[in-house]
This record gives structure tokens, C-alpha cells and sequence, in this order.
């Protein structure tokens, strides 16, 4: 999902958001420690998702 799509969300649906995508982050580290992970590239695609939710929350709290 791209910034301005988050930007029209408000706090609680970015926290949501943000928990969601924690999780798919433990899934995938967990999958990469088992060496059951087939696309490396989504462990560091969520990492940049989560940055995104994060920096628009405290955008939102400024």
C-alpha cells in the first residue's frame, strides 16, 4: 500500500495496520529460519511497509 493511501486512515486503522503487518513479519522471519521462505524479498518489502505506517502515525501525533 503507498503512503497517501495510508495518510487517509486515521490512527486506530494504522495501528491495526501496523499490527498486521508485525505479525506477516514473524511469519516470514520464522519461514526464513526454517528455510521454508521462497521470496527473500518479502521480509525486507513488510520492513518498509512498517516504516511507512509508522513514520504517518507520528506525521498524525505532530
Amino acid at each position: 500500500m503507498k503512503a497517501s493511501e495510508y495518510r487517509g486512515k486515521n490512527a486506530d486503522e494504522l495501528n491495526k495496520a501496523l499490527l498486521e503487518l508485525k505479525r506477516e513479519q514473524f511469519n516470514l522471519r520464522m519461514q526464513a529460519g526454517s528455510g521454508q521462505l521462497t521470496k527473500p524479498s518479502e521480509v525486507q518489502r513488510v520492513r518498509r511497509e512498517i516504516a511507512r505506517v509508522k513514520t504517518i502515525i507520528n506525521e498524525q501525533s505532530a
